[in-house]
């Protein structure tokens, strides 16, 4: 029995994308390029320093994730100008389904659980209009890891007092739906692309940074065990929950 859904944050509420806007308006004619670097350092060193016992929150990981991306650019931003950019990840737009499907999840418990640190998720649901429509907003800096770390995903019995069995994870990042499926939560993944559409996408030349970076996190992950479920929107999982919890829907890569 379903009594709990937890969803990641950047990339499965959230479009990490949408900070396009304001890397291009910095550095035109770079944005995209910035946008991909960014995105895929910032996961990279989150990784690195749960690996290395070298922590430091998701804030200070962004910044240093960008810097990283401006200097193969030849620049040398200052800590102002890092600051600055990086709160465009606290004015992430969420997906244009993501309100919706919350509200009709409803009795449910609701939660995220995220790399994000406290104030940035505080900001990020406050601006996006979200915030009420959770009953807990865990970050998972108290840990001192990222996911996908055990650790991390501790914090949700602690936070709602769910049984991970009783937990319904939701993300489109691929470690993370390998992270969470270890750990014991059923795992829904948001396959909002298809490897076909993809494959089609590459077949363009000259390949680009969006495309690249859709082939590198936006398919299934072939290191761990696959999702239990998986659907294209947001917009599908209440239709998913509802028949799960009838039980009309198997488990085992159930597709909606």
């Amino acid at each position: 029995m379903i009594k709990a859904v937890v969803f990641d944050a950047y990339g499965t509420l959230f479009d990490v994308q949408s900070v396009a806007d304001a890397t291009e308006r910095a550095y035109p004619g770079y944005g995209e390029y910035i946008t991909q670097i960014w995105r895929q350092k910032q996961l990279e060193y989150s990784w690195l320093r749960s690996l290395t016992g070298r922590y430091q929150d998701f804030w200070c990981v962004t910044q240093e994730a960008l810097a990283y991306t401006l200097n193969t650019l030849g620049r040398e931003p200052d800590a102002a100008f890092l600051s600055e950019m990086a709160d465009a990840y606290n004015r992430l737009l969420p997906y244009p389904d993501a309100a919706q499907c919350l509200k009709d999840l409803a009795p449910l418990r609701l939660a995220i659980l995220s790399n994000g640190a406290p104030g940035m998720l505080q900001r990020l649901v406050a601006n996006a209009g979200i915030a009420e429509l959770f009953d807990q907003v865990i970050s998972v800096d108290s840990k001192g890891v990222f996911k996908p770390h055990p650790r991390a995903y501790e914090m949700v019995e602690e936070a709602l007092g769910v049984k991970p069995e009783n937990v319904l994870f939701v993300s489109s990042n691929g470690f993370d739906v390998g992270g969470a499926k270890n750990f014991g939560f059923r795992v829904a993944r948001i396959a909002r692309l298809p490897t076909e559409t993809l494959t089609r996408e590459l077949e363009a030349r000259p390949i680009s940074p969006l495309t690249m970076f859709k082939a590198l996190r936006m398919q299934e992950e072939t290191y761990a065990e696959a999702a239990d479920f998986e659907v294209q929107a947001l917009s599908q999982l209440p239709q998913l929950v509802r028949a799960q919890q009838e039980g009309r829907m198997r488990a085992a890569g159930g597709r909606f």
